[in-house]
């Protein structure tokens, strides 16, 4: 075996902390850099432009909504309001032929009267002419 390449544990340990270190320093630098600050305030001005059209595409389909809601009810009231008026009308009709059927009863139960008082005075004529 290579023994170039076996390393003790603390010459492990001292790497890890130096690569640590390495990349804590690395990290600072980025944090430091006035350029990010100003990619940051971009991002977030683009977050914001985005969430404000996102919210406006929102209200338009909810005004959108809402709109063909009204429609959708105004035009169920209509249907109901016709509706109650056909059975209005079915209504009406049902009551003028139920008067109607009365009147016809009424005048066939008269004549059935006047047909049966008839007979009654022609038998009672016809007795009284024979007496």
């Amino acid at each position: 075996m290579n023994r170039s390449k076996e390393t003790s544990f603390a010459d492990r340990q001292s790497a890890a902390a130096t690569a640590k270190k390495a990349a804590l320093e690395r990290h600072r630098a980025l944090a430091d850099d006035p350029q990010r600050a100003e990619r940051q305030a971009a991002r977030q001005a683009v977050k914001i432009a985005r969430d404000a059209r996102i919210a406006e595409r929102k209200a338009a389909r909810l005004a959108s909504e809402a709109r063909t809601a009204a429609e959708r009810a105004a035009e169920e009231a209509a249907r109901k309001a016709a509706h109650e008026a056909a059975l209005q009308a079915d209504l009406a009709v049902r009551e003028a032929e139920a008067v109607e059927k009365a009147a016809r009863d009424l005048a066939l139960e008269a004549e059935k009267q006047a047909a049966r008082d008839a007979r009654y005075a022609a038998r009672k004529a016809k007795k009284r002419k024979g007496r």
